[in-house]
């Protein structure tokens, strides 16, 4: 039998691995170490022992079936199976895919290894991503003595189902969802718990109250093997730098299966409510689509030659432009273009590490945020550029875009939530005018292209326009910086943003300054914060991933590529030992906070690793 990668010390450039030698409870203790499985239509996260803690069905952000991230009751949701006496266990993605692999080690030295993925391959003219989970084990040593817990719940765990039993399956019934698993094993060890030797493999198959079309050893070969196939030909395909391949490989399949395939929409993480901080109160859910986040995802796979989550975001960037109401645009929706989604609070839900609230929906989508009309056009603006594409941009789209333009117009240089969603204050956000400017200056650029002259001239006279207020306006001769605010003289991160839509010069003295004031007041070692002002809830505690990403960007853009590659390194070894990262990293722990995995702080990953590493040709 094939063995698992050697467990080495974690290394940028070494397959990344988690191991596990502190099993003295039944379950592992609630952490961001999970792996995540998803097709593009779902996705579930995986603990270190192979148990499913979080899966949303049937799309990302619907009721948890497993919900055991966010219970650490006896009611939590979970998919277990449990080695008994175990002492450790490691955990892997097979290269280049979406697969994970667990193996569990118990002290008699037997050894059982769990296969999760999610199926997803092109069949029959279309590509095939069924609400499935698929679980394989077999015995890699002796014969492991095994208990199965299949606990979903309903409801958000308010609920649990019915049951009814078949011969090979069982449903489990919900009001508005009944699942179905086919298994192999032996259904009566499986419902009772009872703890039996695995001396074979054995199948699990969960989905849709469907029978299958085949035998279930069958299929669970057959989806793996496709699915495998599949990764690995989307991987093959990617534009990936020489230096750090496998993290930014990891980086760009995590981006990937974040798209939610159906309407083309990119959710910003999977979970919701996991604190920015220890018991900050900074709970949030994040399982919609910010055109902000999904910007910068399609820009980042972009950079990789991956054009297709491009094409799919903008089928749904599209429905939201013409769906918009007086030009205003939301700075996030549903995955299904949903419009109102109410932030409420579950009490009966004790959260993470039992840090509450758990939210439910996002209040910030009553917001103004006047950067979303940037990111609309800076999101569309490549599909108007790329020969390669299928479905390039023409007059129709450009129109359509100069709708959302206008509305950049009218904005520019009032007061605004911000990109980091204030509630309750509002200012002229720097990094919101910036936006606005770069609106306008992508539609001068895609007029250009389409040979409409007037048009470029008319959004190049308002480019100029706001690119000098700017200058003049958000500079603070105090701070010998750019700030947060126009007349304002606090400071905020996302000013380095200013380098990296090429509004300046990099090397203009006065971004160079405002980068050692930033490092000056808001670093703590690599990491970086979002701001220096209390928000609602204070300080920030926790360093903001994205932020110290933008920093990495900006020294490299100056030219300290040693300090940046530093910085880089250090972020590499925040990640979890699977390679994911969340939204922030706590600068004194070095722990994960926030939720996960968060698709900005993957996309940092990307770009870090595009802009520091040495070329193909230094080595070929």
């Amino acid at each position: 039998m094939n063995a698992p990668p050697t467990p080495t010390a974690h290394h940028p450039e070494a397959p990344a691995f988690n191991t596990d030698t502190n099993c003295t409870g039944r379950h592992a203790d609630p952490s961001l170490s999970l792996g995540m499985i998803g097709n593009c239509a779902f996705s579930a996260l995986v603990d270190g022992r192979g148990r499913i803690v979080w899966c949303c069905l049937p799309r990302y952000d619907a009721d948890p079936v497993f919900n055991a991230l966010l219970d650490s009751s006896e009611n939590g949701g979970h998919f277990s199976i449990e080695v008994e006496d175990l002492v450790k266990s490691t955990q892997w993605y097979e290269p280049n895919t979406a697969i994970l692999r667990t193996r569990l080690y118990d002290k008699h030295g037997h050894c059982l290894e769990i296969t999760d993925f999610c199926p997803r391959f092109f069949r029959l003219g279309r590509y095939f991503r069924p609400l499935t989970l698929v679980r394989r084990i077999r015995p890699v040593r002796g014969a492991p003595r095994v208990r199965v817990t299949v606990a979903p719940r309903f409801n958000w765990g308010r609920i649990k189902p019915q049951m009814t039993r078949g011969s090979s399956h069982v449903r489990y019934i919900g009001e508005d969802l009944t699942l179905r698993m086919t298994t192999d094993a032996p259904l009566a060890y499986v419902l009772s718990n009872t703890p039996f030797l695995v001396t074979r493999n054995y199948n699990f198959i969960l989905g849709p109250d469907e029978t299958l079309a085949h035998g279930v050893e069958e299929t669970a070969r057959d989806f793996e093997q496709e699915t495998t196939s599949y990764w690995r030909i989307w991987s093959r395909r990617l534009a990936v730098p020489r230096e750090w391949q496998d993290a930014v490989i990891r980086a760009a399949i995590t981006l990937k299966m974040s798209l939610y395939e159906e309407t083309g929409a990119i959710v910003a993480a999977m979970t919701t409510s996991i604190p920015e901080a220890p018991g900050s109160g900074r709970n949030w859910d994040y399982r919609y689509c910010w055109l902000r986040d999904a910007f910068f995802v399609v820009r980042a796979l972009n950079s990789l030659s991956e054009v297709g989550t491009m094409e799919d975001y903008m089928r749904w960037l599209t429905n939201v432009v013409v769906q918009a109401q007086d030009g205003h645009i939301q700075p996030l929706y549903g995955i299904g273009l949903e419009r109102e989604l109410p932030e409420s609070v579950l009490d009966h839900l004790g959260g993470y590490r039992n840090m509450g609230p758990v939210r439910v929906g996002n209040q910030a989508q009553e917001h103004f945020q006047h950067d979303v009309y940037g990111n609309v056009v800076l999101g569309a603006a490549q599909a108007f550029h790329d020969h390669r594409l299928l479905h390039r941009g023409g007059l129709t789209e450009f129109h359509r875009l100069e709708d959302v333009g206008e509305q950049a117009v009218r904005v520019f240089g009032t007061p605004d939530a911000g990109m980091w969603e204030l509630r309750t204050r509002a200012r002229v956000h720097t990094s919101s005018a910036l936006m606005s400017w770069a609106a306008c200056d992508r539609l001068a650029k895609i007029a250009t292209k389409l040979e409409h002259p007037q048009r470029a001239a008319y959004w190049t006279e308002h480019a100029d326009r706001m690119k000098q207020r700017i200058l003049t306006e958000s500079w603070s001769e105090s701070r010998q910086a750019f700030a947060e605010s126009f007349g304002g003289n606090v400071l905020d991160a996302s000013v380095l943003l200013m380098a990296e839509v090429n509004f300046i010069d990099p090397k203009d003295p006065r971004f160079i300054s405002t980068l050692k004031a930033l490092e000056d007041t808001l670093c703590d070692g690599p990491y970086m914060r979002r701001y220096e002002a209390p928000d609602d809830f204070g300080k920030p505690e926790t360093a903001f991933n994205i932020c110290t990403f933008w920093r990495i960007d900006a020294l490299a853009r100056i030219g300290r590529r040693e300090e940046a590659r530093e910085i880089f390194e250090a972020m590499l070894a925040a990640r979890n030992p699977l390679g994911l990262l969340s939204e922030d990293t706590h600068p004194v722990t070095g722990e994960m906070w926030g939720n996960f995995p968060q698709t900005y702080s993957m996309v940092g990953l990307i770009n870090g690793a595009v802009r520091l590493s040495a070329p193909w040709d230094s080595v070929i």
